[in-house]
């Protein structure tokens, strides 16, 4: 059979979340503050790193990264859904729906194997804080980062080489805001069942696994708290809360998605948006609001900047 002859999709209807008018406007207003929003903090967050030396530091390091992975998640199909709440045209292209699915897996992969990377610098900060600076320096910092895109890139690769050889040849309605295999997948002309049960060993199964290793990887951090002084325990119980945090609300829609791909629509697309929308502003929020130092440091960056302006507006004789 020849699968390239049975393509004869070239593009793709999203439905979105809702088709009621009411509802589609409390979504836009809803998710475009979400999204400037989450443009805004991040960006805040990479800024206030680099600007201040004290955080010059491996955490805050990786921190950056996440918060730059995070814009980039956040960017790949909400700003298509907003405009696509204002002008009603709701299509995609072949091309254009695989480019979402490409990326969405870039940036997840990526974001998975670099929020183990952080659970790693916490163990290592908190149960081997002596071994600290020579486990834990820049080369490797910069390694752990790069490791990260790469498996993100193979891993979304594998994706996209799958997706385009599933043969379209009617259905074109996605049931969904943005493109991704368990939606699309069940509109190809070939039986679902197989193909559920390679997204479950190729995306499921790697989540849940790499969820169950950092799980364990704090709770044998927040057992170690445990024996230190109260003034380091609660500096790090509140940053490892913040960490966790993340990867549960990060891991938890992405597993059930992924191990259960034949699962309820609506139950799908309210997960999706956890981890597109939701999840992406988190990180400003958790590492900003529960962070003194990036507080202290965005507060020197603000009366720096504000000294600069009240000079730059001073009159000068």
């Amino acid at each position: 059979m020849d699968i390239g002859n049975k393509s004869t999709v070239s593009e793709f209807v999203l439905l979105g979340l809702s088709s009621s008018w009411d509802l589609q406007l409390f979504f836009f207003m809803v998710f475009s503050l979400f999204y400037v929003a989450t443009m805004v903090g991040n960006c805040l967050i990479v800024i206030t790193v680099i600007a201040d030396s004290h955080l010059h530091s491996p955490m805050y390091f990786l921190l950056t990264n996440l918060s730059l992975i995070d814009m980039s998640l956040a960017s790949f199909a909400t700003p298509k859904m907003i405009t696509d709440y204002l002008t009603g045209h709701k299509t995609i292209s072949f091309d254009g729906c695989i480019s979402q699915i490409f990326f969405l897996h870039l940036f997840t992969g990526t974001e998975i194997i670099l929020l183990m990377a952080m659970s790693f610098d916490r163990y290592i900060a908190i149960c081997k804080p002596l071994r600290y600076a020579t486990i834990i320096n820049p080369r490797v910092c910069l390694m752990l980062v790069v490791t990260s895109w790469v498996v993100g890139v193979m891993h979304s690769m594998s994706q996209v080489i799958f997706a385009l050889h599933l043969p379209f040849c009617g259905p074109n309605e996605v049931d969904s805001f943005f493109c991704d295999l368990p939606v699309v997948f069940q509109l190809a002309c070939v039986d679902t069942y197989v193909l559920g049960l390679f997204m479950i060993s190729t995306s499921g199964i790697i989540a849940l696994s790499c969820f169950i290793l950092l799980f364990n990887s704090y709770v044998i951090v927040l057992v170690t708290i445990k024996h230190h002084s109260s003034g380091g325990s609660s500096k790090a119980l509140s940053t490892c809360t913040a960490h966790f945090i993340v990867v549960f609300m990060f891991f938890g829609p992405c597993i059930f998605i992924y191990m259960w791909p034949l699962s309820s629509f609506l139950v799908d697309k309210v997960l999706s948006v956890f981890y597109t929308i939701f999840t992406p502003i988190l990180n400003p929020i958790i590492y900003t609001l529960r962070n003194q130092e990036v507080k202290t440091a965005m507060r020197k960056l603000k009366n720096r900047y504000l000294n600069s302006d009240k000079i730059s507006q001073s009159p000068h004789y």
